[in-house]
């Protein structure tokens, strides 16, 4: 039968029925494949994008979460290229769970004084990867989801401490950048202005001292947190110890340069952390800060302590004992980087590696590893 005015049959007509209902139907379907499927994006395996602010181009290893450039938890662990301006001034690796810090890294051309007037920032893309790459002021009618607020901190007795210190920027830029929260880690105050501070300041008249080339400041330095099962509010590990890192190419000595320093992050602690070996970090700590290099594992500068002012606030005398013995005392309250969700991750650092994901971030450009963010 041939309906009248169109020139086709009713099967015919039955037919287009079903193929008009089928194209409003191909969108929905759509959307329900994209809700159970992880959503893929520009697939990498190393941090290329950001190495400039490693010696030799080349990261740490850290047991169990990051190897040969590689991160081993690729939807917990966020590389961060710290972005202000358009301009990436360092590098940090973010734990999304913990909402702290496992290391910032950075090339160190020398220091300014003064402590910069400027908001605590966050890094947007970390909520939502399609925001602005470039750092901005945290909003304390927000609540993060993949990382601290500047309002998480507020009332709770802690400092903001940084793992690269503002003091350690050559530029007001950079001093300004190193104000984002993912550098930033829970510290108490004691700790913080003492024994901590002094270590910087020693370390920075060494860096500006000896670490130069033809007249050129020129060194590298690695700092991290060893988290706990501790929270601030609930929401942000409070790390149990809190390490730091440098090594530079000394021409005045004709020589590489470096040292380690750790301490407990806690009140009342000893009046200077002892100067301790890269080789010794590696042991204590389970660090490799600067493979593949030249840097001296088992020397320190504590020799040239006495060539400096001062104000630089080294310690005069040197003790061959553990910075803190009690640090491996309190399983309660030190936990392995990668096991404070109670899921230990036993893996070896050489075994399955899965792809990591790329994205742009706000402050910075984050590299994600996956676009779940599911505790391993």
């Amino acid at each position: 039968m041939m309906c009248k005015g169109f020139g086709f049959s009713s099967d015919q007509m039955n037919q287009g029925a079903v193929m008009t209902l089928l194209k409003q139907l191909l969108p929905l379907a759509a959307l329900l494949l994209l809700s159970i499927v992880p959503t893929e994006t520009e697939v990498v395996t190393s941090v290329e994008d950001c190495n400039e602010f490693f010696l030799k181009k080349t990261p740490p290893n850290i047991t169990r979460i990051l190897g040969g450039g590689k991160i081993l938890n690729q939807s917990r662990y966020k590389l961060i290229c710290q972005t202000l301006n358009n301009t990436t001034t360092f590098v940090t690796l973010y734990d999304t769970q913990n909402k702290i810090p496992v290391f910032s890294a950075a090339k160190f051309n020398g220091s300014t004084s003064g402590r910069p007037q400027v908001p605590w920032m966050i890094e947007p893309q970390l909520e939502n990867p399609s925001d602005n790459p470039n750092m901005r002021p945290s909003n304390n009618s927000t609540n993060y989801k993949h990382q601290a607020g500047d309002k998480d901190y507020k009332n709770t007795g802690f400092s903001r401490g940084h793992l690269f210190p503002s003091s350690y920027g050559s530029t007001v830029l950079k001093r300004n950048s190193t104000f984002t929260l993912t550098n930033i880690v829970p510290q108490n105050k004691d700790f913080n202005s003492g024994s901590w501070n002094k270590m910087e300041n020693c370390i920075k008249c060494v860096l500006n001292e000896y670490c130069k080339n033809n007249s050129n400041i020129e060194g590298f330095v690695v700092i991290g947190a060893q988290p706990s099962n501790n929270r601030l509010n609930q929401i942000i590990s409070i790390p149990s110890v809190l390490w730091s890192t440098f090594c530079c190419y000394s021409q005045i000595q004709n020589s590489w340069l470096a040292s380690a320093h750790w301490g407990n992050n806690r009140n009342h602690g000893p009046e200077h952390l002892d100067t301790k070996t890269l080789g010794e970090l590696y042991t204590e700590l389970g660090i490799e800060v600067f493979p593949e290099t030249q840097c001296p594992k088992n020397t320190t500068v504590t020799h040239l302590y006495s060539h400096l002012p001062s104000n630089c606030s080294c310690p005069s005398k040197m003790s061959s004992k553990s910075v803190q013995s009690t640090y491996f005392s309190s399983p309660e309250t030190s936990v392995p980087l990668s096991t404070t969700s109670g899921k230990s991750t036993t893996a070896p650092m050489s075994t399955t590696i899965a792809s990591v994901k790329k994205f742009k971030v706000n402050v910075a450009r984050v590299y994600f590893m996956g676009l779940s963010f599911i505790s391993s």
